[in-house]
């Protein structure tokens, strides 16, 4: 771990499970920071394969910390909780940084002290090809909530923010077991700005088999986060019918695609949900 005289200004937090082929890679990436101020906590999920070993490997350079396997929300949550930096910053365990991520997002703070989350640009790998993102996934800065309902557009991996944030939106929800960072970021822009540093100073990289924005049927835990914000009395008039909007779009999809695999009951659950909200929202109008 990096020596400090006090508490780091960053905590650097890695959760991780069954990588031990990639997970080093992030680790030196961090290490490999301009920026010294940090503390690095690597949570690890429960791993059964050699997670363990190349963890003890880097010694006192990292914080170890291990659970049952719990999921990614629950290894983020026990990472915020120990973390002794005023500033979170998230790591995926198949993501890279590059060497000045670090040093770009502590300035940015301390130029706009009233900035309460910020993320980066990134480069994104597919099977070890750069890939260019597609136009619904451009990043943008300020009130971005109503543009992250249809698609998640700010990256775990590129996000830093003001560890007192979690005190007012809560942390990640670990009921979800995948979107729980599309359901951490809505509840934070619904409220807060999230500034956009336009360089790209992450390698988000993708294709391999275990990651989670690959499993089907995603769209039934972002209708989960929507339902979540509509009872959760955060939205402003405006937000809260773009909300509605998506989630009657999101239910139509989710339940035709349901239909198709031929679980009917499930199609008709969420079709139903759709006229709920519909009716809300005319009621609402």
């Amino acid at each position: 771990m990096t020596q400090h005289s006090n508490k780091p200004q960053v905590s650097v937090i890695i959760p991780t499970f069954n990588r031990g082929w990639i997970v080093g890679e992030a680790i030196d990436s961090v290490l490999d920071q301009d920026f010294r101020d940090y503390e690095l906590i690597v949570v690890d999920d429960g791993s059964e394969d050699n997670t363990s070993a190349i963890l003890a490997a880097y010694g006192n350079k990292i914080t170890v910390l291990r659970q049952s396997n719990r999921g990614v929300s629950a290894a983020r949550n026990y990472g915020i909780t120990a973390a002794a930096g005023r500033l979170i910053a998230f790591l995926d365990s198949d993501d890279l940084w590059l060497p000045r991520k670090l040093f770009t997002q502590v300035k940015f703070f301390a130029e706009n002290p009233d900035a309460v989350i910020n993320q980066t640009e990134e480069r994104w790998i597919r099977n070890g090809v750069r890939v260019n993102p597609k136009k619904r996934h451009l990043k943008f800065a300020g009130m971005i909530f109503e543009r992250s309902l249809t698609l998640c557009l700010v990256s775990p991996s590129a996000v830093m923010m003001k560890k007192e944030l979690f005190d007012s939106v809560g942390v990640f929800d670990e009921h979800l077991p995948a979107c729980e960072d599309y359901d951490l970021w809505l509840r934070i822009s619904c409220r807060h700005p999230v500034h956009l540093i336009d360089t790209p100073l992450i390698i988000k990289r993708g294709g391999h088999e275990d990651q989670l924005s690959k499993a089907a049927g995603l769209d039934k835990y972002r209708i989960r986060s929507l339902m979540k914000l509509l009872e959760g009395n955060l939205l402003a008039p405006q937000q809260k019918q773009a909300v509605i909007t998506t989630l009657k779009e999101k239910c139509a999809v989710y339940a035709g695609g349901c239909r198709k695999r031929g679980r009917e009951e499930e199609a008709k659950y969420f079709s139903q949900l759709a006229v709920k909200y519909d009716k809300q929202k005319s009621e609402d109008r």
